[in-house]
């Protein structure tokens, strides 16, 4: 990670941040959490608001502050008022700790409930919020008729919208009529020196995927591509990280493809920047992607990933320079590019390293975080 430099130009502007996420496994809470991890070893002090600590965050770093959400259990409640909750929660920690702004990540609920802490407060203090969408708030949440009011308002009453890729940038036009000039494209990032390649690649011809295994993710599709490769290189093994409702169908049907024994399931994985060095091919199936996070992290360690032509993806992967892009749905193209990498080991190597310069060149974390930086100073400064 960066380190603080401490010089007084440094201090002057470091700022005291509020960030909000789905604290679980899943695309938008780790993007939030590697944020404030990265935003606290440049000198800001960042303060987690949810309710329960991010997985992919570790105690004890200096400058990183967690405030839980407790939320009230009463019998008036059917259902127990997190938003509320959330909201009470946000307004007291940026009361107490000065916060500069909040930043929260998934428009519902909590663009929301960032815009009635701002409103609390609004008697004593102007609150910036930055809302950043991450896809299926905007594709699949915000467009149910019963939500889709509450999440336009949401994002009409934040000071800032980012989006992780182009492709959701023009789909909340779209969708929502937010113009493109208040939506400012930051892509996800990766700390290239904590994801880098192996000293020494696997031995056995590796596949791998990582996700929440949600139907989107099609891991089904990736017992599939496994059976058909392994007809042309039988040592060909899967593994799978995650987990979610589509682990016991796709343990069936490693059975019933006779493929059980090559595949093994290692269920949630905290540190997956150990897990990708271990293998020599990523498989990210998805019907949708808003940009593929899994398949950066990925191409970081040096790890080809061979993926639908969905969603952002194509701002990531160029495809047959760094990596494949296939159609949703025909694993069969995608094994045969599998198979491909497998027998040519040296084009496999070559796209490897393609990958690997990807990741350095466009998406490293010294580049990113220095837009979220200077969107953040944007967002302050028009209060001045």
């Amino acid at each position: 990670m960066p380190s603080f430099d401490g010089s007084p130009a440094r201090a002057a502007s470091l700022m005291r941040i509020g960030i909000t996420c789905y604290p679980t496994y899943g695309g938008s809470g780790i993007v939030a959490t590697e944020l404030g991890m990265e935003l606290a070893a440049r000198g800001h002090d960042v303060h987690f608001i949810t309710y329960a600590n991010p997985i992919r965050l570790d105690p004890g770093l200096p400058r990183i502050h967690y405030h839980e959400v407790e939320v009230t259990s009463y019998p008036l409640f059917q259902y127990p008022p997190y938003t509320l909750s959330l909201s009470s929660r946000m307004a007291e920690v940026a009361e107490r700790y000065n916060l500069d702004l909040l930043h929260v990540h998934y428009a519902i609920p909590h663009a929301i409930s960032a815009f009635l802490a701002r409103e609390m407060l609004a008697p004593k203090r102007y609150l910036p919020v930055v809302t950043t969408l991450h896809g299926t708030d905007i594709t699949l949440v915000g467009t149910e008729p019963g939500l889709f009011p509450i999440t336009k308002f949401g994002m009409e009453r934040s000071d800032g919208i980012t989006t992780i890729s182009d492709y959701l940038r023009v789909r909340t036009e779209e969708v929502f009529g937010i113009g493109p000039d208040r939506v400012r494209v930051i892509h996800n990032f990766v700390n290239c020196r904590l994801y880098h390649p192996a000293e020494h690649e696997p031995e056995v011809p590796t596949l791998l995927h990582v996700s929440n295994f949600r139907p989107v993710k099609r891991v089904q599709d990736c017992i599939r591509i496994l059976a058909e490769v392994r007809k042309q290189h039988p040592a060909a093994r899967l593994l799978l990280a995650g987990d979610g409702p589509e682990r016991a169908p796709a343990e069936r049907l490693a059975w019933e493809l006779g493929v059980a024994a090559n595949v093994e399931f290692l269920g949630k994985q905290d540190h997956v920047e150990r897990l990708f060095p271990q293998a020599h091919i990523l498989l990210m199936p998805s019907d949708y992607e808003a940009f593929g996070l899994a398949a950066l992290e990925a191409m970081a360690c040096g790890v080809v990933p061979v993926s639908t032509r969905c969603g952002g993806v194509p701002e990531l992967i160029t495809d047959g320079h760094d990596g494949f892009l296939e159609g949703v749905g025909d694993y069969q193209a995608q094994a045969a590019r599998v198979a491909e990498l497998i027998g040519n080991p040296n084009r496999r190597r070559r796209m490897a390293l393609a990958a690997r310069r990807t990741a350095e060149t466009r998406f490293d974390t010294e580049a990113v975080i220095a837009q979220y930086e200077t969107f953040y100073r944007e967002m302050c400064d028009k209060l001045h």
